[in-house]
This record gives C-alpha cells, structure tokens and sequence, in this order.
C-alpha cells in the first residue's frame, strides 16, 4: 500500500520473486566426485557382443598358427585356397613389414596373437551389423563371427546363413553353414569339417 512519502510498501507485487525463472544450480559435488562421473558419462556405450571362448577355441582349431620355425617364428604359407596366410588365418596386408603377406614373411607368436585380435573385432562388427536387432544367442554369435573370419565380411552380409538367422529360420541358418565348403572352386575336406564345428556350435545351447 502506498506509505506517507508516496512510496510502495515492501510487499508490493514489484517484489514478488520471479518464479518463472529457475533458480541457479549449485554444483555441491566434491571435485573427485564430479571429475569421476565426468569420466564415467564420456565412456562410450556398451552395445556389442564380443565373441566367447568357445568361438576363439574353434577359429584356433582351424587357423592353428603353422609353418613353426627352429626359432619359434612362424613362416607365411600357401593355404589350400592358394592363399598366402600366416599366423591365425591372416592374409593381405602385413602390419608388421609392411607390403602383404608372401612367402618370405615372419611374424613372432606374439604378433600372430596381436593380429588375430585386432583383425577379430572387425568381424564381430560386421556379424553385429548384420544380424541388427535379430535375437541371437552368444553361441549363434560365435558361430557367425568364425564363418565371417573365414568367409569374409562382405560375404557373410550376403549369405544365406545370415538372411535366414534374421528372418529367426534357425534350423535353416544352421544347415545353410554348409554352403561355405569350397576353395578356390572345389570342395575341400577341412572347409566341410569346419562348417560342420560351426553349425553344431551355432545350434548348441551355450
């Protein structure tokens, strides 16, 4: 109400708080508290499977490191497909020496390993590419990258096995597995044993 000198009162509307303005947020986080969420909340998302110990433990059964040297190296080496591989099934480009992999290329058992880690996890991206949203059991998956390490990426992303996995035809998926058995043209003993492993592991329960 208006006071003696024309004034208004101290309760006048003027000086109501504003309540459509927030009022400003106090950090009251210890430093170590904030700095720690901080770096927990850059930490990009989980959202892919790895593939298991089982699935490792058949890729090694098939792309066992050969060619053993006296000096426990390992030599490059014609595969049945005519193929130059070496270590764990590797081919193409040796990350090591440089150029590709050929007939005088060495690698350490130790390089084998570390070139079987990194060149893995570009199959199990393309496996998860591929199957999407599809549901998939980690033994389905396993089975899936293995077929992918061998076949290739591009040509898993086209096959059969996947296009019947994600239409959730798993029996057919399954024997679809065995379409993969030829190099360079002909059938080959080791691809029909491989595929058979594969698709067993692909229709177990693990």
């Amino acid at each position: 109400k208006p006071m003696p000198n024309g004034s208004v009162s101290a309760k006048s509307s003027h000086d109501a708080p504003d309540v459509s303005k927030k009022p400003p947020i106090v950090d009251t986080l210890p430093p170590t508290v904030k700095a720690a969420n901080e770096a927990i909340n850059a930490l990009p998302p989980v959202t892919h499977r790895r593939t298991s110990k089982a699935g490792i433990d058949l890729m090694h059964q098939f792309e066992g490191c050969a060619r053993l040297r006296p000096d426990g190296r390992f030599s490059a080496y014609l595969c049945p497909a005519n193929v130059w591989t070496i270590g764990w099934g590797s081919t193409g480009k040796d990350p090591f020496n440089g150029g590709v992999i050929g007939p005088g290329t060495v690698w350490t058992q130790d390089q084998c390993d570390q070139r079987f880690q990194a060149h893995l996890a570009t199959f199990e991206e393309g496996v998860r590419d591929g199957i999407g949203k599809a549901p998939t059991t980690q033994a389905q998956f396993d089975a899936m990258v293995c077929l992918a390490y061998n076949i290739g990426v591009g040509a898993f992303q086209r096959s059969t096995v996947l296009r019947r996995h994600v239409a959730g035809d798993y029996a057919g998926a399954a024997a679809a597995f065995a379409m993969w058995n030829k190099g360079g043209g002909k059938v080959l003993k080791g691809l029909v044993r491989r595929r058979e492993a594969e698709a067993a592991l692909y229709r177990s329960e693990k």
